[in-house]
């Protein structure tokens, strides 16, 4: 292999398996959701997930948590994934009294990544959202304190991106 260069990963399609409780929450989201056309209802692996758009990530959020019928009330993980052409924000959802899961997916332009933030409606999104804004560049609008949480203040650019320049190596 030439040195520098990376090898191009294997990428493994995982098989789709809701339980009946999965399955069960997919027919309610869909329902939930029927009069939003842009609100995509699907499932990935495991889990349930919901797309939106950027500007409706709150509004979204908050049905999940406040629809008696979801009670999302804990975020498990918010994280960051760089598709070269666009940044995917996941919100995993968890419901303590319903025992059920789920995803919030939206996506943002590495160019212009705004998206609202969700301190509001689950304060743990905090940390999430500032190593979102650290290692992705990714801006949480209405975050009260988006200081770096894991880079130095004034640290130039977003170690999280593919397009990050990585030392030159050898894989072994």
């Amino acid at each position: 292999m030439a040195q520098g260069r990376r090898r191009e990963p294997e990428v493994h399609q995982s098989t789709i398996v809701l339980d009946a409780k999965g399955q069960a929450l997919s027919v309610l989201m869909s329902e939930i959701f029927a009069d939003r056309p842009e609100i995509k209802v699907a499932s990935s692996a495991d889990e349930v997930t919901i797309t939106v758009r950027p500007d409706s990530v709150p509004e979204i959020c908050y049905i999940c948590r406040d629809d008696p019928r979801l009670e999302f009330d804990y975020l498990r993980c918010l994280c960051v994934v760089d598709y070269n052409d666009r940044l995917e924000v996941n919100y995993h959802l968890f419901s303590l009294k319903n025992r059920h899961k789920m995803v919030v997916k939206t996506s943002v332009s590495p160019d212009e990544a705004f998206v609202p933030s969700v301190i509001n409606i689950w304060s743990g999104a905090d940390w999430f959202e500032r190593e979102g804004h650290d290692l992705f560049g990714v801006v949480f609008s209405g975050h009260p304190n988006l200081v770096p949480l894991l880079l130095y203040e004034g640290f130039e650019g977003f170690p999280g991106r593919k397009n990050f320049p990585l030392h030159d190596y050898d894989e072994w």
